[in-house]
């Protein structure tokens, strides 16, 4: 359709009704509608050689190995950069480091620090600091300490052969904890295992149920 057959057209479409607005005229109604089908036209063909310009990037960017997850890095770190360099991250950044600045150098961070300093300095606070540290190595060596020789001692209890004998039951074995084997907490807690062995065997062999302690006391 030429330009004669659009103006008659739009001719057409005014003159079939069409309400002007105020203050317009019907020839500048078809000014107007002449110009916005050019405007559109011009549209139409920036969209088509847009699409075709994008098509020829796509292919380059093939071409070059650059893949879509490194265009987008590279518009993450083209994007960052672009707000490092911005005027409102550049009065952010420099509003934190006055703050920074402030807060150091003022009168209470100063004698915060200054105090810090002469307490971890002080006597007090480096003997305290090794009678912690020795106390925490004297109990971790009392806790392996002990779960060795109870480890053995148990270990020892399954080892013992079940006989009518009482004195074949009895716990003469000694710890590698002298202090620990004398103590009467230690004492008790032999005597308990031995009544109890004792008594299983007693009730399995028949005999009367009663403690060798009285005969045969463990070391």
């Amino acid at each position: 359709m030429d330009s004669s057959e659009q103006g008659s057209s739009m001719n057409a479409g005014i003159a079939a009704g069409m309400t002007l607005p105020p203050g317009v005229t019907e020839e500048e109604a078809e000014e107007m509608q002449m110009e916005l089908i050019k405007v559109e036209d011009e549209i139409e063909t920036l969209r088509q050689v847009l699409v075709a310009k994008e098509r020829h990037a796509a292919e380059l960017k093939h071409r070059l190995g650059i893949s879509p997850l490194s265009e987008i890095k590279q518009n993450i770190t083209k994007g960052w950069h672009d707000v490092q360099c911005s005027n409102a991250y550049m009065r952010t950044s420099q509003t934190l480091g006055d703050l920074n600045r402030r807060v150091t150098s003022s009168n209470l961070y100063l004698t915060a620090s200054a105090t810090l300093e002469d307490i971890g300095r002080s006597d007090a606070y480096k003997r305290t600091q090794e009678t912690l540290s020795q106390a925490g190595q004297v109990t971790s060596a009392a806790f392996s300490s002990m779960g060795s020789a109870i480890r053995s001692r148990f270990g020892e209890m399954r080892a013992l052969p079940y006989s009518d004998s009482g004195s074949n039951l009895s716990m003469r074995h000694s710890l590698s904890m002298p202090a620990m084997r004398n103590s009467p907490s230690f004492k008790s807690f032999e005597d308990k295992v031995e009544n109890m062995k004792y008594k299983v065997m007693g009730r399995a062999n028949g005999e009367n149920d009663h403690s060798p302690t009285s005969n045969n006391a463990p070391l």
